[in-house]
């Protein structure tokens, strides 16, 4: 599934995509509200897992706004507080569930489960398909003219990030960030080289080329 975390506390933050991953998922990562809004808007998530207490814009106003604009993904409340009178807010703002702070991981990784199927049946594609490049999501098998492209783990999940962001510019922080995480410096090489192993596999020999390097702030894939 694809999934976003919004939440302040970026070591909770990042801990949470990290079993997240772990999990098989693929997940983006917002630190305040006006960021997890747009990226909410911006690309469809199988689930959102909504932090309540947020800086620019608190997570009530983040769901609302997000049902407001008719986005039905299924949304999980986290928060340190736990009354019925917060319970009882949260989902009359749009939630779908809620689970107060400290959570057991387990716990989370049943709840994101069950709120996920209802969207995966529904709308989660098998594959993904920019141009003549196909992503087997299930297969997890990269085809391109017909040909079959063997792609590590890391570099699946790269070609994953950058189709499901088809025709946008993502920065080499997001994609960093994405991937591994925050420990390593965002000065790092990585994920150039990365870049270059899949642009090799997936470019080479056509004519036609569909990872573009745009100078000074990332790469994109498509037009």
């Amino acid at each position: 599934m694809y999934i976003l975390v919004v939440e302040d506390e970026r070591r909770l933050a990042q801990l949470v995509a990290r079993v997240l991953a772990e999990e098989g998922h693929t997940v983006d990562t917002a630190y305040d509200g006006e960021d997890g809004l747009a990226m909410a808007l911006e690309a469809s998530h199988d689930v959102i897992i909504l932090d309540v207490m947020l800086p620019a814009m608190d997570g009530l106003e983040v769901c609302q706004s997000l049902r407001r604009s008719k986005v039905d993904t299924p949304i999980l409340l986290l928060t340190a507080l736990d009354s019925v009178e917060d319970r009882v807010r949260g989902l009359d703002a749009g939630a779908d569930d809620y689970l107060p702070k400290p959570f057991a991981f387990q716990e989370l990784l049943a709840r994101v489960r069950a709120l996920g199927r209802r969207k995966v049946q529904a709308r989660e594609p098998s594959e993904l398909r920019v141009d003549d490049l196909s992503l087997d999501l299930r297969r997890r098998r990269a085809e391109r003219t017909g040909r079959v492209i063997e792609l590590s783990p890391k570099e699946f999940s790269l070609l994953e990030f950058l189709m499901r962001n088809e025709g946008r510019v993502v920065t080499r922080t997001q994609i960093l960030d994405h991937l591994w995480g925050y420990d390593y410096e965002t000065d790092s090489n990585l994920v150039d080289v990365y870049v270059a192993y899949l642009r090799r596999k997936v470019d080479r020999g056509h004519n036609r080329r569909l990872i573009r390097t745009v100078r000074g702030v990332g790469y994109a894939l498509g037009d």
